[in-house]
């Protein structure tokens, strides 16, 4: 339905977590789960950057083969019960049920996973519950809408804050090592210095 990326990280225990399940199709959502089985892993987390509607459309799946219940800002919670809302301004009917957040997440959390840690980083702006999923081991962070390569996320959606997500990317984002890789919910990846130097938003 919207081209959004949908990320799964393990490790060598075979523990994993998947990030923004946007699989709206029956195909798309076959795949995610032929990819876990396939590879062996326990899914031990669901977790959402944010709750807008693209990047929470396999949540209800995840919940129903797994029984997980996603994890995802507080902040945002109140985009589950307007997914219908928001998809008939869009153009087309989804009528599925949202299943409720397991846990919140909050600025600062731990969220674990065999040997990793994924630390939150809170940066409202796009969403007023956005967070940043981000590894330090591994120099690496899922930010869903947040930052893009060579752009931001956009800021008209209610609750969002033009002048929020771009004080946020600064002061919680590019603080981070400038090799730290940047993995956005749509587009493809960069990174904290090449986003530094080169993006227009911060010119």
């Amino acid at each position: 339905m919207f081209p959004v990326n949908c990320y799964v990280l393990s490790d060598e225990t075979g523990e994993a977590v998947v990030i923004d399940p946007g699989c709206f199709y029956p195909e798309e959502k076959e795949a995610l789960k032929t990819y876990l089985s396939t590879n062996g892993l326990t899914l031990k987390h669901v977790l959402n950057t944010h709750l807008h509607l693209d990047h929470i459309f396999g949540n209800p799946y995840l919940f129903q083969v797994y029984g997980l219940r996603p994890e995802g800002g507080q902040q945002d919670e109140f985009w589950l019960k307007q997914a219908s809302a928001m998809a008939r301004s869009y153009g087309f009917l989804y009528e599925e049920e949202q299943p409720a957040l397991g846990k919140y997440v909050c600025d600062g959390d731990v969220i674990t996973f065999g040997h990793t840690k994924l630390q939150a980083i809170h940066v409202p702006g796009h969403s007023p519950g956005s967070m940043v999923y981000y590894c330090e081991e591994d120099s690496c962070l899922f930010c869903g809408d947040v930052l893009f390569y060579g752009s931001i996320g956009r800021a008209d959606l209610k609750g969002g804050n033009f002048d929020e997500l771009r004080e946020g990317i600064c002061s919680r984002l590019f603080v981070l090592p400038p090799d730290t890789k940047v993995y956005p919910g749509h587009g493809p990846a960069t990174s904290i210095g090449y986003e530094k130097q080169n993006n227009p938003f911060f010119r």
